[in-house]
């Protein structure tokens, strides 16, 4: 059945809200509290984060907390058109309050890293945001490792195609998932193998709502209009690319994989599970 509108933008607003708070407290504790194991502890806690937001929204709204799979979604016809505005604004207001509040949290951990590394906010030097992790702002929203527009782009496009291909085919009844009440877990699975593998050259956003809502929030924060000029106006970037990789991803799967399975009649029976998380991954 399709989720009711308030069902909606309670459980994008909360599930986004939750992953954003979560992923990018983990991106604050290794910048700013200079904790050990760096990539290895931000992949994980954003996968752990996702799982969460998704149990957190599955039942709710379908668990998107990303327009780019909202989009792909409404593509594929699952998601009415008209819901897409609803999703998405809720997407990107849960993903803005959630950095606002992770900076009133850690408020003294940026005004000690500013002091020591001697960052001024929002300072741009040669066209990119001076100081390490992009001076502080790399807490709330990617930025580049390397220049070149369209080796990011191809970056972001890639990461969320993969993501949705990869999501679709363990979440596919046809294709021996798991279960509902599983499928959160695999799908911060996917995430984590994405972080690990392909995120490293642009931050691995693959989600526009998280990562354009928390850098609105640190526009709002001092970091000011630096955070959409810096590194070649990259702002745009985790915006374009993860929604056309989106759409790409699940309809490569559809196209490809989809119409080679079995019919799920074939597959052996298993009784429903009342307590399932419903999501619409």
């Amino acid at each position: 059945m399709t989720p009711t509108l308030r069902a909606v933008l309670v459980g994008e607003f909360l599930g986004t809200f939750l992953l954003v708070l979560l992923g990018d407290g983990v991106v604050a504790s290794v910048v700013l509290l200079n904790k050990q194991a760096d990539w290895i502890v931000i992949t994980t806690g954003w996968a752990l984060a996702v799982t969460l937001g998704v149990y957190l929204s599955g039942r709710l709204s379908g668990g998107h907390l990303n327009p780019a799979v909202t989009l792909a979604l409404a593509v594929r016809g699952e998601t009415p058109v008209s819901r897409v505005p609803a999703y998405w604004g809720a997407q990107f207001a849960g993903a803005f309050v959630a950095a606002m509040l992770l900076y009133a949290d850690y408020a003294s951990a940026f005004a000690k890293f500013e002091r020591v590394n001697h960052v001024v906010r929002g300072t741009l030097v040669e066209g990119k945001l001076a100081g390490p992790a992009a001076g502080g702002a790399g807490v709330f929203a990617t930025y580049p490792e390397f220049d070149g527009l369209v080796g990011n782009l191809l970056s972001e496009f890639l990461g969320t195609a993969v993501l949705l291909f990869a999501v679709r085919a363990v979440t596919d009844r046809r294709n021996g998932a798991p279960g509902a009440n599983l499928e959160p877990v695999l799908v911060g699975c996917v995430v984590w193998a994405i972080g690990l593998s392909l995120g490293g050259l642009t931050g691995y956003a693959i989600n526009p709502a998280r990562d354009f809502g928390p850098r609105l929030a640190s526009a709002v924060l001092g970091w000011g209009a630096s955070v959409f000029t810096s590194h070649g106006s990259y702002f745009w970037v985790p915006l374009a690319g993860p929604l056309a990789g989106g759409v790409f991803g699940v309809l490569l799967y559809d196209l490809a994989v989809r119409p080679n399975l079995p019919p799920i009649q074939s597959r052996p029976h298993r009784p429903a599970d009342s307590n399932a998380v419903k999501s619409e991954w």
